[in-house]
């Protein structure tokens, strides 16, 4: 066994040593201040943006050059240490927690545009570029990039290519992988590497897809060929009312049956929109069980006869009130809510874990349905905002991560929405990754053959399993473990993983 399988209190080195150890390997490497070790230094970085689970790494380096990374990388496959990507540290699943003796490779660093070519509608970037700031870059030639995550101000395109990372607009113009022409990076050994490339097919096996969304555990990214699409000449978004959940989804369904493909298609239910009103004031009617954000986008002439066939499609499914955006302003206000679900629950709980599960469209009420249920069964609040269109949920259970009880009643609630989603036909995650946070809901979704098959591609590339271990696939160890848990009821999701 290696120091990736090992847990660090039965690692054959001790803490301190090992660390010296490393230490000493990455000061031959890289300059001095790209070095973080003592405990002040490392803590910043022991979470993403699922905060429940915490661990400080043993170092964390920040390399200036690819040169410095390939080398980093050499020095931890020669001692057998464990690496973890990490980015800006926004991800919901606990995919960058730090390995408790391993290293964090934070690519911050790699934060530049270097081409964007509006004739080949084509930009390269390094993996540490916000998702935001490519769009930013490209407005002069009046082109864009479509995936746009809620927190795109902030999160990077090499963590969107780790998590396959959606968005509002990915029901028409698609996930991540849809949008990545080239992946360039490095093996977990420093080798270099290319996924994909600029032409239509790339020579050999299409190992493209298996990159984007791999989480880290397969290469290390550091450059990334994106495609751009030319910014809509017109936009316009309808604002609709539902005073039942169930004709909120089944209007969704109905739109999607009708042969129509709105730019976005996102719904928020009593709670979170009442969350959000109080936060932004983007006039949502609060007397709604679920309003529905329905855009087009194109010419002036198919966005009118878009938007009109919509509506008449809303108003068949019972909406109590329909408000098209008169301007760009009231667009952007119809849709500042949706952006900001995240902060506006911060603002009504000391914490929130938000789920990630997709289920079929036709299932969303019964979705929504069984989630109320689940309040009252773990006596805890949900508030719910999700890709409807696409059928993927975003459920943020509030609860107070400083009382040990709520925090194991959220875990508890969290699971049950994703072995729920699994049961009605749909998957444990769409957007956000598996990380820590859903390695047990894996053993429900998967089969051991199945979970063996995930093992076997990952130790093609990293027969050491040193990239970003212990994420992602669960080992039947621990699905045997979780079946336990389920007769026994009752048990933390992850009782081995660090907490608050």
């Amino acid at each position: 066994m290696n120091a990736a399988t090992l847990p660090a209190e039965h690692n054959t080195f001790h803490r301190t040593e090992r660390q010296a150890a490393v230490v000493r390997a990455l000061q031959a490497v890289v300059p001095a201040h790209a070095l973080l070790w003592q405990a002040e230094d490392t803590v910043p970085y022991e979470c993403d943006g699922l905060t429940a689970y915490r661990e400080r790494p043993l170092v964390v380096v920040l390399p200036e050059t690819e040169a410095q990374v390939a080398a980093v990388l050499k020095a931890c496959h020669a001692l057998d240490v464990p690496v973890v990507a990490r980015g800006a540290g926004t991800g919901l699943s606990g995919g960058a927690m730090p390995h408790a003796m391993g290293v964090t490779l934070s690519l911050a660093k790699f934060n530049r545009i270097l081409k964007i070519d509006a004739r080949s509608r084509t930009a390269v970037v390094q993996a540490g570029v916000r998702n935001l700031a490519i769009s930013e870059a490209a407005a002069p030639q009046g082109l864009y990039y479509a995936p746009d995550p809620s927190s795109q101000i902030a999160c990077t395109i090499g963590g969107n290519v780790a998590e396959n990372s959606g968005g509002v607009h990915c029901l028409k113009y698609g996930l991540t992988l849809h949008n990545v022409l080239a992946v360039r990076g490095f093996t977990v050994e420093g080798e270099p590497v290319t996924f994909g490339g600029e032409a239509l097919d790339a020579p050999g096996l299409d190992l493209l897809p298996l990159v984007v969304g791999s989480e880290g555990m397969l290469a290390v990214t550091m450059e990334v060929t994106v495609k751009l699409v030319p910014k809509p000449m017109l936009a316009r978004c309808i604002m609709a009312s539902f005073d039942d959940m169930r004709k909120a989804g089944d209007a969704v369904a109905s739109v999607i049956a009708a042969g129509i493909i709105p730019a976005g298609l996102e719904m928020m239910d009593k709670p979170m929109t009442a969350a959000v009103e109080d936060f932004v004031h983007a006039g949502y009617d609060l007397s709604a069980e679920a309003i529905l954000l329905c855009e087009s986008d194109g010419t002036p002439e198919e966005v009118e006869e878009e938007i009109g066939r919509m509506s008449d499609v809303l108003r068949g499914c019972g909406a109590t009130a329909i408000a098209v955006s008169r301007d760009e302003a009231e667009r952007l206000r119809f849709w500042s809510g949706r952006k900001n679900a995240f902060p506006a629950s911060g603002r009504i709980s000391p914490d929130y874990m938000c789920m990630d599960s997709t289920i079929p469209r036709k299932r969303l009420a019964d979705i929504l349905l069984a989630i109320a249920e689940m309040e009252k069964k773990y006596g805890l609040r949900c508030a719910n905002v999700f890709h409807a269109g696409d059928g993927n949920l975003h459920p943020l259970i509030l609860f107070d991560a400083n009382d040990p009880d709520q925090l194991h009643r959220c875990e508890l609630f969290g699971a049950d929405i994703l072995e729920t989603s699994v049961a009605m036909g749909g998957t444990v995650t769409g957007e956000h990754g598996v990380g820590v946070e859903k390695l047990n809901s894996m053993c429900v979704q998967f089969s051991a053959e199945e979970n063996a098959q995930m093992f076997g591609v990952k130790a093609a590339f990293d027969t050491k399993g040193l990239l970003n271990p212990g994420k992602v696939i669960p080992t039947l160890q621990r699905c045997a473990e979780y079946g336990r848990m389920l007769v026994r009821a009752g048990a933390l999701a992850h009782p081995e993983l660090p907490r608050f």
